[in-house]
């Protein structure tokens, strides 16, 4: 049997698999190449995380867990929130354990939003958002954050609402720190944020995996601020070098919690057991985990701004996360892709073009320096030579 645009929800043939994985996926069939694409940590899954997850297997923790997430885990997602930033979630009844915070944001927007409903998303945006909100018929509206050098501002929310007067908007995607420009922001634009939406009625769906990864600051959550139009996203993924055992939290007033366990339960029924075993060991044995390799990232940030600059390359300065977000210079080409392709096949290269996340990435490219230091060097000599050969 042949298959017919009509035997499938027509949402679907409007998204496709993300520019990152197609563009990693081409390139990493060259002989050679140095990939700096995907926010993949380059450490392991510290030892004391694994010996845990060895211990539940040999005490047959291979059956369902119930639907909210292991209790234990939980009641360690609520004490280490706490303590980090300063935010308080019951452990029983506002939060759960998701699959990585993929599903979290997937269960958040099929439990916030109808078919038609608005959502505001700054951008550029890591674009695992939008094929989500195309699906469940989300109409997203824009704010392009590239004249405020990628800092989203109250006054921004305001006028994108202004502009929009017959929409039904819910949310706001908030990534913070960001991807893919590494931007965090500082208490004072948080309040001045959560300010606003507060004003506007807006959920704010604020995506935090990047909590952890903060430089000469420590993390501040949307939540602290606004609690009661939160709903918030967090994971083990980043901050533990965990991102394949998929571990992720949604934490959100009682009312919230109590819908978004319906959509969560039946999209997963619950994550892996043997990793929410190993979760608990991470939140309460490794709290500090995140910190040890931030040291390391930071350096590897340092390094990769002080090289690009001297090749002329602008961004604005990564506070959080692991990644560049550089304006390619005056006179290269100005397209993304091509400016990457042909780096990645004439100099054995792989970075991100801008554009895999949204318009506003245009004459952009993203770097991640989750890569070792020896790849960061062998990198940066690469791209110098091919700005100096396409001079």
């Amino acid at each position: 049997m042949g298959l017919f645009r009509k035997d499938l929800n027509d949402q679907v043939f409007k998204i496709e698999v993300s520019d990152i994985r197609q563009f990693d996926d081409e390139v990493s069939q060259i002989p050679g190449m140095i990939k700096l694409t995907m926010g993949e940590p380059d450490f392991n899954t510290p030892d004391h995380i694994k010996k845990a997850a060895i211990e539940a297997i040999n005490e047959n923790y291979s059956h369902y867990m119930g639907m909210a997430g292991d209790i234990e885990l939980r009641t360690a997602a609520s004490e280490f929130f706490n303590e980090k930033y300063g935010v308080s979630y019951d452990a029983q009844s506002e939060i759960l354990v998701t699959v990585g915070a993929t599903e979290a944001i997937a269960t958040a927007l099929q439990t916030i939003f109808n078919p038609g409903d608005a959502v505001l998303v700054p951008t550029p945006l890591y674009p695992g958002y939008m094929p989500l909100i195309t699906l469940n018929r989300i109409k997203p509206i824009y704010i392009d954050t590239r004249d405020n050098n990628f800092r989203l501002t109250p006054d921004m929310i305001k006028q994108a609402i202004a502009d929009n007067p017959d929409e039904t908007i819910k949310g706001i995607i908030l990534i913070n720190p960001s991807n893919p420009t590494g931007i965090s922001w500082t208490e004072d634009e948080i309040i001045a944020i959560t300010d606003e939406i507060r004003t506007q009625k807006l959920w704010a769906i604020s995506d935090e995996i990047y909590s952890e990864l903060t430089y000469g600051h420590n993390h501040i959550s949307i939540a602290k601020y606004i609690r009661d139009q939160t709903v918030l996203i967090n994971g083990l993924s980043k901050s533990h070098a965990m991102t394949g055992w998929r571990i992720g939290f949604l934490l959100a007033p009682k009312a919230m919690t109590d819908e978004l366990k319906k959509v969560h339960q039946y999209l997963v029924t619950s994550a892996t057991s043997v990793s929410q075993r190993a979760g608990i060991a991470a939140l309460r044995d490794g709290k500090d985990d995140g910190r040890i390799m931030n040291v390391e990232y930071k350096k590897r940030r340092d390094f990769v701004m002080t090289e690009m600059k001297k090749m002329h390359f602008e961004m604005a300065e990564p506070s959080g996360a692991f990644y560049i977000f550089a304006k390619i210079p005056e006179g290269y080409n100005q397209n993304a892709m091509a400016f990457c392709k042909d780096l990645a096949f004439n100099h054995k290269l792989a970075l991100i073009p801008g554009t895999a996340f949204g318009e506003s990435g245009k004459g952009y490219i993203r770097l991640s320096y989750a890569a070792s230091m020896d790849n960061l060097v062998a990198g940066m000599e690469r791209l110098n030579a091919y700005m100096t050969e396409n001079k």
